[in-house]
């Protein structure tokens, strides 16, 4: 099926002016119907309908479709009668993800009414004038309402603003793309104003991604009904940066404060590590109802997460992630662990927080080799589960690069949402959605074990990895050349790596025999069908994993 998004409804339900916001959001062509027939005739519709009559402008309507719908990677805006015919109606089903913008018939006639000249809005229409102007829309609504059902998301448009009829399209677009992976749409969430939010045991918990939003910490987790001793443990570069401003917000809400430094590096999360923090609590006389605190990025949220978890049976746990992987992907989900010199994260619990709070602007600190690499799970999470966050991260990396603070705040939000419903689905990754969130780990993993968790930053690692995952999935028939190259493009166009530097391959392979993914000793690959869609599979020849690993570990 070509890849468009496709806008009906009847007129003044805002498709022109929504589609031409998507458009600009997605990075895609944006196509009028209306515009077509206008600029095919030189003439407006109204002329049409008025010179050449009704069954003129549908025939011209029909090529118009036609004309759109041969498109790949547009939105197109239909005219509100265009759906009368069913020849059109076939059409549209097979060219894209099918839209409805709905108003009632009072909206409908106050757009009119305040419609203007200036050419963003659709003209009159013919077809409902005369007469009583609101009467003849809710008799005509009401006679085409019944074929607007070819549509497989509706988005009521009376009270939202262009920007967010938008954002409702690319909500339904993705959850759409989720549902072929069985992920179902979670409960509306209890949290109002939360940026996402995470169903999982007893207790859903918000997730809040804004530019400049650190000092809501001490007010969010006291609306959270969260109050007593805080215990922060911190990355030591981070605090440096934020950890007054951290202990300033939770002291003004309340708390009592103590932190304990953690150095930073993947080779601070050991076992040892955790037992001098098991140290600190006791010294502080930490009880059951504190709350752990973590600031910093992955490796620091995995070892306070590890430790909230297992520290007097468990103490509640909020997540400040600092790294942009951390944002994404890290702080959601309550993975916690520990390394052990045979692989990574091999000692660990599930361990869910109270909140994560996550302030983009603290990556204007992030060291560039982390920042690029933290790309490469954002990338990831479009390539797994959403093809259009893959085509607006393609449209807008330089804006990404540079962090841009609204382009960048809201990727990292439709990211982290991702994530979010991933996690909700598949808690404790027993059901199969959240395996999916492994592709490029099987590989990745298994070179950071190689090399040493300090000589390869972890993106990097899930980069090399993603791209023997995609070779896999090309050998294997289910990619394309071309989804194979755009991730390539991609990857490469944000710095991130696609072969491995100098690796023993009889390393990296011991590491994969020990990956947690492996079931009855075989590995289980998270593999791609398309841009946007992923599956597990076991079934991978060996021929095809040592072609691949020849082609990646040049080692």
């Amino acid at each position: 099926m070509p890849n468009n998004i496709i806008l009906i409804g009847f007129s003044y339900t805002g498709k022109s002016v929504a589609g031409k916001a998507l458009a600009v959001k997605l990075g895609w062509e944006y196509v009028d119907t209306d515009a077509l027939i206008v600029e095919a005739v030189d003439k407006s519709i109204e002329r049409v309908f008025t010179e050449d009559g009704e069954r003129r402008f549908r025939d011209l309507e029909r090529e118009a479709l036609k004309n759109a719908c041969a498109r790949q990677d547009a939105v197109i805006s239909t005219g509100g009668g265009v759906v009368i015919v069913p020849t059109n109606r076939s059409l549209i089903v097979k060219s894209g993800f099918v839209v409805c913008l709905e108003a009632f018939p009072a909206t409908i006639y106050k757009r009119l009414q305040e419609n203007s000249d200036d050419g963003d809005s659709e003209p009159v229409r013919p077809l409902i004038e005369g007469g009583d102007f609101q009467e003849n829309i809710k008799l005509l609504k009401e006679r085409r309402q019944p074929l607007y059902a070819i549509a497989e998301w509706t988005v009521h448009t009376d009270k939202l603003t262009i920007d967010q009829v938008a954002g409702e399209i690319m909500r339904g677009h993705r959850l759409t793309t989720l549902g072929s992976a069985d992920i179902q749409e979670p409960p509306a969430s209890p949290f109002r104003d939360a940026d996402y939010t995470v169903f999982c045991g007893s207790r859903p918990y918000p997730g809040y991604v804004g530019w400049g939003i650190l000092d809501d910490l001490g007010p969010r987790m006291r609306d959270l009904g969260i109050s007593g001793t805080v215990h922060v443990i911190a990355d030591t570069p981070v605090f440096a940066l934020y950890g007054q401003r951290v202990i300033a917000s939770l002291e003004e809400a309340g708390f009592d404060v103590g932190h304990h430094l953690v150095p930073p590096g993947e080779s601070t999360k050991t076992l040892a590590a955790a037992e001098n923090i098991y140290e600190w609590l006791t010294q502080r006389k930490a009880e059951r109802n504190d709350t752990v605190v973590c600031l910093g990025g992955g490796v620091a949220g995995d070892l306070a997460g590890f430790v909230a978890a297992t520290y007097l049976r468990g103490l509640p746990f909020v997540q400040t992630p600092t790294t942009l992987l951390a944002m994404v992907d890290a702080s959601i989900g309550g993975k916690t662990a520990v390394n052990l010199k045979a692989g990574k994260n091999l000692v660990g619990a599930f361990h869910q927080p109270r909140l994560v709070l996550a302030d983009v602007a603290t990556l204007k600190t992030l060291p560039p080799r982390q920042r690029t690499a933290g790309w490469a799970e954002v990338v990831k999470h479009a390539l797994i589960l959403d093809h259009v966050l893959f085509a607006h991260i393609e449209a807008n990396r330089d804006a990404l690069r540079s962090l841009d603070a609204e382009v960048s705040t809201d990727v990292i939000k439709q990211s982290a949402n991702i994530k979010a419903h991933v996690v909700s689905a598949d808690e404790r990754e027993t059901l199969g959605p959240r395996m999916l969130l492994n592709y490029g780990h099987t590989v990745g993993h298994a070179l950071e074990t190689a090399l040493g968790y300090d000589s390869i930053v972890h993106g990097e690692a899930v980069a090399i990895g993603m791209m023997a995952a995609a070779d896999i999935s090309y050998r294997m028939g289910m990619l394309s050349a071309e989804g194979l190259q755009r991730q390539r493009e991609l990857l490469t166009s944000f710095g991130l790596p696609t072969k491995a530097p100098p690796v023993d391959p009889n390393a990296v392979r011991e590491a994969m025999a020990l990956d947690k993914k492996v079931a009855g000793r075989v590995n289980r690959w998270v593999l791609l069908r398309d841009i946007g869609e992923a599956t597990v599979r076991d079934d991978v020849p060996d021929v095809i994993v040592d072609a691949v690993l020849k082609e990646v570990l040049p080692g």
